[in-house]
């Protein structure tokens, strides 16, 4: 086995104290050697960390004994080195910027699928009720460049604050299809499904853990290309293992070239 663990994590709640938080968190990090960032905000927490797997462990037994991040789900992978080169704890406005105050996961998730349902519905082309069956992409641009869901609808973006006008642009001709949204972990789906429900586009489902969930579960099957993330592996096959260099520097040459 590969000798660093790497885990992605989020959790929208409700979170005070936030100086107190990072000063704690980057200590009790420090002091186990781990790197990476962690997002704290008043809507709740995320983090990309990477170390040796008895001390991520360790340090999330330490973060779960908070009651209010006892509820905290990792997706993990494994690398070779330390992707991250230090490591940050920074306080935001937003987990995930969208401008939309009112859209709050913490109260209530968007309807979700699961990866595996998710397949069957993309084998058929449909969902059980035999309406057709939309991917909805809402990363940006340059993400969407490493790979996607086959056939998926995505809409050049540039940041997730320009998802709610792109989306609400499609609402009626997307009206008699079934959506699922779908992002690379999870987080910007939490707030775009509810959003896609606020403005009426009830037959729509966020994909649960995300693109990253999708390859743990199912693999490459309707997907076509790797996944980007954020941290010095650049992206990841559907075997969740790093992209050859070689593969990686490609890649970039082709997102470089004039379009």
């Amino acid at each position: 086995m590969k000798p660093i663990l790497n885990i992605a994590a989020y959790l929208f709640v409700s979170l005070d104290g936030l100086t107190e938080l990072r000063s704690a968190m980057l200590a009790e990090c420090n002091s186990r050697q781990i790197k990476g960032t962690i997002l704290l905000t008043g809507e709740g927490i995320n983090l990309f960390l990477a170390g040796k797997e008895l001390e991520l462990h360790s340090f999330l037994g330490w973060l779960r004994m908070d009651a209010r991040f006892s509820a905290l789900q990792t997706k993990d992978s494994w690398s070779e080195a330390q992707p991250f080169k230090k490591m940050l704890v920074k306080i935001k406005n937003e987990i995930i910027r969208m401008n939309h105050p009112t859209i709050r996961p913490e109260e209530g998730r968007a309807n979700f699928i699961a990866p595996q349902k998710l397949r069957e519905w993309l084998d058929r082309g449909t969902d059980d009720l035999g309406r057709p069956v939309v991917m909805i992409d809402t990363r940006n641009a340059f993400e969407v460049e490493y790979g996607t869901f086959e056939n998926a609808m995505h809409f050049n973006i540039s940041k997730f604050t320009e998802f709610p006008q792109a989306i609400e642009a499609q609402k009626e001709a997307l009206a008699d299809k079934t959506l699922v949204s779908f992002c690379t972990g999870g987080i910007r789906c939490e707030k775009s499904g509810l959003y896609m429900r606020e403005i009426g586009m009830q037959h729509s489902y966020q994909l649960e853990g995300g693109i990253l969930k999708y390859f743990e579960e199912v693999g490459s099957t309707h997907y076509s290309g790797t996944c980007f993330v954020f941290d010095e592996r650049e992206s990841l096959e559907p075997n969740l293992k790093s992209i050859p260099i070689e593969q990686s520097i490609r890649k970039k040459l082709k997102v470089l070239e004039p379009q």
